[in-house]
């Protein structure tokens, strides 16, 4: 078993969260997935493994991943949702064209919420940084 999903699936235990193989399948898909997906992608790449789940499932388990600290919600301006099972400090890139959406790590952002507190008197707790632009599949496509 990946040692970020027993990692997860100890601390649900602890946290008395009682684990269902819909729950299970949900949060091994978070955790082994890059693509940061919508609860409707999730729901539709799992329901053929589990023909009764339902969308309301999935949004359901998600609340509890994300309460309980183990994936974060992404929302975007077409308010749609994505959610990430990394919460290592990281950054993405958004394609314009399909949606895609990239992890990427750059070293000088790291201080970015000290200097922030220091300049803001703020005390932060967390940031996000994004870029868009034009993914590389997309840009072939266009030319």
């Amino acid at each position: 078993m990946n040692h970020s999903l027993e990692q997860a699936l100890n601390k649900l235990k602890t946290m008395g969260i009682r684990m269902t193989p819909q729950r299970h399948a949900i949060l091994s898909y978070l955790i082994n997935t890059m693509s940061h997906p919508t609860a409707d992608e999730i729901y539709k790449a799992l329901s053929p493994l589990f023909p009764s789940m339902s969308v309301a499932t999935v949004y359901n388990n998600l609340k509890v991943f994300i309460e309980s600290g183990l994936v974060r919600e992404m929302t975007y301006g077409d308010h749609s949702s994505r959610f990430d099972a990394d919460l290592s400090d990281h950054y993405h890139a958004l394609c314009e064209e399909c949606g895609k959406l990239v992890d990427f790590a750059y070293k000088p952002l790291d201080d970015l919420e000290q200097a922030a507190g220091e300049m803001t008197g703020f005390q932060v707790k967390s940031h996000r940084v994004e870029v868009y632009g034009i993914c590389s599949d997309c840009a072939k496509q266009t030319t």
